[in-house]
Formats: C-alpha cells, structure tokens, sequence
C-alpha cells in the first residue's frame, strides 16, 4: 500500500460520532468501540493495527508488533480496565502504538523513544487523538506556529525541551514517557507510563538482555516472512542487524524469506565503510547485495524541486531529511522492486553504545582514579586542551541554569573564531549543547527561540539525574523522531522504516547498564560487540572506526548549489520574518562554508521546503469510508 500512514482516536461517546463525520472523508480504515462508535479512524496498509477484544474490551497495537489477534484477545480477557493495559502487555516485541478502549475509557501511548507519537486537539467539541499532527490541524484549519518554526532553525528535530511541542497551532503533543486517557464526554489527560531504568548493572550483567532484546526486535522485523531489506553501510550498528535477520530468516525457514541489503558508497577514497561493507556482504552469501555504482544515485541536496511540486511533503512537521529526499526515493524504488516490505536501519546504535563527554562529568565524582586514568588516555589521544576540559569538568551547573544560559546565549554577539592553531577544544560535559541559530536567522527569530527556552525553564528538568544518561536519552530522543519522519516518507512509498535498537525492550536493556562501561578506552562499543558475538563474525567486530562524509557534504553542495541559492530567494522562511535570504545566499555562495552555515543547512532547508509543500491544501482520498460506516 501506498499513501500516508495514520490513525486517529476517538472518545467512546456521542463527542466522538460528531468528530468522526468530520474524518470520514479522509479515512479508508475503521475499527469500533464495543458499543459500536468509531474508535480508530484512519488509512493504514494490512497488518498495520492488529485488534483484540474480549466483551466490552479492546486493545490494539499499531505499528511492528507479531502478535496476532487471537492473541491481544486472549491478553484482553485479563485486562480490568484500560490501567491494566501496561499490564497484559507485557512481553509484546517491536515498535508500536498501544490503544484500549474499555468501559468508556480510551488509553493510548507512544514509544519511549518517539518514533511513535501522539498529538491531541478539540475537535467538534471532544478531544481526538491523532499519531500525525497533520491530520489534526487539517481538520481545525491550524496554521503553523511560527515560534516554533524558527525552533526548527536551531534543529530539527527539535532539541530537549523543546521536541514536546507542536508546531500546528492549537495542536498539543502528548508529553514524552506519557500515555493519553480520554474519557465519554472527549476530556483529555496524560499519565506517565515510562520512566528511564537506573544505570546500575555491570556490563557483563546487563548484555545478556541486551542480546535477549535485541533478538526479539529484530525477530519482529522478520516474522511472517517474506521479503525485507536493511542498510549494510559497513558500520557496526547496521552490519549486526543484517547478520541477525539473516540468522532470524534461517530458522523460521519460512518460504519465500529473504534479505537484501544495500550499501551507499562514498565518494572520500580514504572511507573504508565500502570495504567493511563488503566483507561483511561476503559473509551473507544467502542475502542480495545491492551497491549503486558512483555517479548512478543521486547526491544529497539533489532532485529538490520534486519535494515541492509533488503531491506534498509527506512528514507532519520540518525535518532534515530532506537532504536525502532524493536518495530516499531511490532507496524505496530498489527495495519495493525486490519485494522488500519493511527496511532496517541502525539509527539508535550509537546512542546506546557509546559514552557521550558529559558522562566524564559524573564518573570523575563517582570513581575519580578510573575516571583520570580515561580521562588522560582520550586525552592524549584527541589532544584535548587540559584547562579547558578542567573547566568543563568543575561545572556545577544544573539542568536549569545550563538552560537558561543557552537562551541568552543565542541573542549574544557571538565571539570571534578562533585562528585555526587554536582550534581545537575538548569536548563539552554540560548538559547539552548550546546551538546557537543559523547565521541567516534574523534577530526576531533568534529572540522568539530565546523566549520558548526561558519559557522552558521554569517546568524543564533532566531527563535523569546525571549528565551522561540524560544525554543518551536527548539523543535516542532526537533519533526516534528522525525516524518517525523519515518512516512518514517512505511508507507513503510502500516501504516502511524499522530501527530495532529503538524499540523500548532493547533501550531499557542498554540504558540499565553504568553509563561508563557502555564504552571502554580502545574498544568500540564493547556492549554491543560481546551481546552479538554468537551472530556476527568475529573479524568483522573488530572494526573501531567510523566512516567520514564530510567529502560527500561538499561535492553535493558544490554540484546543488544553484538550486539551493534559489530556494533563498524570495522563501517563505523570510516572508515569516525568520530568516535573512541575502544572508543565506551569502553563506551558500562563499568559496569555503563556516561550519555554523554547514551544520543549519539542512534544517532551514527542511523548514522552507516544508513549508512550500504546505501551501496547497490536501484533498481526501477518493477511497474513504462511506457515510454511515462505523
């Protein structure tokens, strides 16, 4: 199936039959409450949302979960009521919404990471729950938020504390770790359902559920057999999921299973992903391969045109991905062609296996001598300045202070660069990281940002109490909803996104561990490479390097730059008052892009883009339910 992929939830009350005349039009797919009301309304592919009910009960999973109807039913028939839901549960693999509906209560959540959400707003006069923000505000006629819209210049997707937020008017997300209840009459509350596990365990305690969570996520992305792809991009991440859903794919011996993998190559000769990738493909022999020749698929920044003249941006808010749009197209023609139904890719790895420089904060108070003894091992490899990173590491700032610091910051005159010889730093042990705006960012811009993060202050706590988990849990936060976008582009296309090391199981396994043994000086993600040691070759979990692209970066800029400087000419982005088009077009055309201009690109394009696509209102497919249809 193509098209966009969504649902919506209603109340189990004469509120709810009001909203669902209104999502009619739109809607190809309904499921109903016992009483008979629509509970689910939306347009989904087969196999998407799987239903069980027992009586007046009913719970759904939408999204990759191998759990059948027959299943979520028996599992139904012990649940009381929709706070039991958690409960009976327990033990479903994949990455998935989950809903309920009992007794005239509806309950339903995302995913810990964000790759699945939820957004709520009134509609005729009862509160409807969507997993697109689009939906939502098509139905209300909101408009984007243009604070928001210029958060999206800082990044995208939006930073800690900001990813909470919405940027349609009027449209409200679901807070993070949060389910969403509504009651008869349509009123809405949230109730956290998740909370981070502590970082207590030993490595050699906590890999074995790692292995164990990780089996069973990728084991979800192959049951039922059939065709799915992967990235096989020569890193680590992505190389050990394509060896588990081999190895997955050879005993349930189910007919007509099969792998293809597809590995990008760069175009920097001293990048050896190309090289890992293809011994790991020689150790995959029952798998395709499928390596697109250099100059046959396309660079980034390419085929732009194409995302606004088509039939519309398919994500519901900016994103970067549009830098990719083209490459993402290609990758759905290779794969559906094949007959691929799902692809895997190892967005999450380095999230969960490596140690981020905040960690060095708390593990120089918790074990000082096995802190230095790190500490001067990076050091002397990296050649970090020692008074700055003493600096770093003597901060006593907390959550809120480091927030609010950073709101100033981005009004400040920023200070002069640095002559190349003084360069280099160590790396930041604060909270986060202060991103400043794209230069081309006007001032009000920059103040309406300032005011969403003072306004944050004052609610904002961290994630977990310690620097080097709170960072962990930002960044799968930040991939999750990378993810979740990029999953929106190509199940339009047929070919939904998987990232098994975000699903919930395989986070809470490898969050569970101390934050300083997920990583070790001279190994590579050590926890990763001792839980897939059975499954992967050895020779091949030897690699300790990372592949570099800031070669494709700027052949890409160089071949695209003409119509990029044109996107920055007369852009919606700076009818909005958000961004100065001479002053892009400035940092585009200069002989050597700064960094700063670099690392916005691709948000502000994402913005602008978004934003074109947007103009033209959508239209409801021609194939929705009928009225009078539950």
């Amino acid at each position: 199936m193509s098209g966009d992929v969504w649902f919506t939830i209603l109340p189990d009350g004469e509120s709810g039959v009001a909203a669902a005349r209104l999502l009619r039009p739109w809607a190809t797919r309904s499921v109903p409450h016992h009483s008979g009301r629509p509970w689910l309304l939306g347009s989904w592919p087969d196999g998407h949302v799987t239903v069980g009910a027992a009586g007046a009960r009913r719970v759904a999973v939408a999204g990759r979960c191998p759990v059948t109807a027959d299943e979520l039913s028996a599992r139904a028939g012990r649940m009381r009521d929709t706070a039991d839901v958690e409960r009976i549960a327990d033990g479903l693999t994949g990455s998935f919404h989950l809903l309920a509906s009992a007794h005239g209560t509806v309950r339903a959540r995302g995913t810990a990471s964000g790759t699945r959400r939820l957004f709520h707003t009134p509609v005729a006069g009862a509160s409807v729950a969507a997993d697109r923000a689009d939906r939502l505000a098509a139905l209300t006629g909101a408009a984007p938020d243009e604070r928001l819209l210029a958060a999206h210049l800082l990044a995208s997707p939006l930073p800690y504390p900001l990813d909470d937020t919405c940027v349609w008017r009027g449209v409200r997300a679901v807070p993070s770790f949060h389910c969403l209840l509504l009651d008869t009459e349509g009123r809405v509350r949230t109730h956290p359902w998740w909370s981070p596990p502590e970082p207590r365990r030993a490595r050699q305690d906590g890999v074995p559920a790692v292995r164990a969570a990780l089996t069973a996520a990728v084991t979800a992305c192959t049951a039922g057999g059939g065709t799915v792809s992967a990235d096989l991009s020569g890193g680590l991440d992505s190389t050990t999921l394509c060896f588990l859903a081999a190895r997955e794919q050879r005993r349930s011996r189910s007919a007509g299973s099969k792998l293809v993998t597809i590995s990008w190559p760069g175009l920097d000769p001293d990048n050896d992903d190309a090289a890992w990738a293809a011994r790991a493909a020689a150790r995959l022999p029952d798998a395709e391969h499928v390596t697109p020749e250099p100059g046959r698929w396309p660079l980034w920044y390419s085929d732009l045109t194409a995302l606004i003249e088509g039939d519309g941006v398919p994500t519901d808010e900016p994103g970067p991905w549009v830098r990719d749009g083209a490459r993402m197209a290609a990758l759905c023609r290779l794969m559906t062609a094949r007959g691929s139904r799902l692809h895997l890719m190892g967005g999450g790895g380095d999230e969960l296996f490596s140690t981020f420089p905040p960690h060095l904060h708390d593990y120089v108070r918790r074990h000082p001598l096995a802190a230095y003894a790190r500490i001067r091992t990076q050091r002397a490899s990296q050649h970090w300045p020692l008074g700055q990173l003493l600096r770093q590491l003597a901060d006593r700032s907390t959550f809120g202070q480091w927030l609010a610091a950073w709101a100033e910051g981005l009004t400040a005159v920023p200070p002069p660069s640095p002559s190349p010889a003084l360069a280099r730093r160590a790396p930041s042990t604060a909270w986060g990281v202060d991103l400043p705006m794209p230069p081309w960012a006007t001032r009000d811009a920059a103040e309406a940002v300032r005011d969403l993060l003072r306004e944050a202050v004052a609610a904002a706590e961290p994630l977990a109490p310690e620097r080097g988990q709170h960072t962990a849990l930002v960044c799968l936060r930040t991939g999750g909803r990378g993810l979740r976008l990029l999953d929106q582009v190509t199940s339009r296309a047929g070919l939904a996104q998987a990232a098994p090391y975000l699903d919930d199981q395989v986070i809470e396994a490898a969050l569970a561990i101390r934050v300083a043994e997920r990583g070790a000086p001279g190994r590579f993600k050590p926890v990763l490479a001792e839980a897939v040691r059975d499954a992967v070759p050895a020779d091949v979990l030897r690699r300790s390097t990372k592949g570099e692209y800031s070669v494709d970066f700027h052949t890409a800029l160089r071949h695209n730059r003409a119509a990029l400087v044109e996107l920055f000419d007369g852009s919606l982005l700076a009818r909005a008052g958000l961004v100065d088009d001479a002053a892009a077009r400035t940092a585009l055309l200069g002989v050597h892009p700064t960094p700063e201009a670099l690392r916005s690109l691709s948000p502000s394009l994402g913005s602008e883009i978004w934003l074109r696509a947007r103009s033209a209102p959508a239209r409801p497919p021609s194939t929705a339910i009928p009225e009078g249809a539950p």
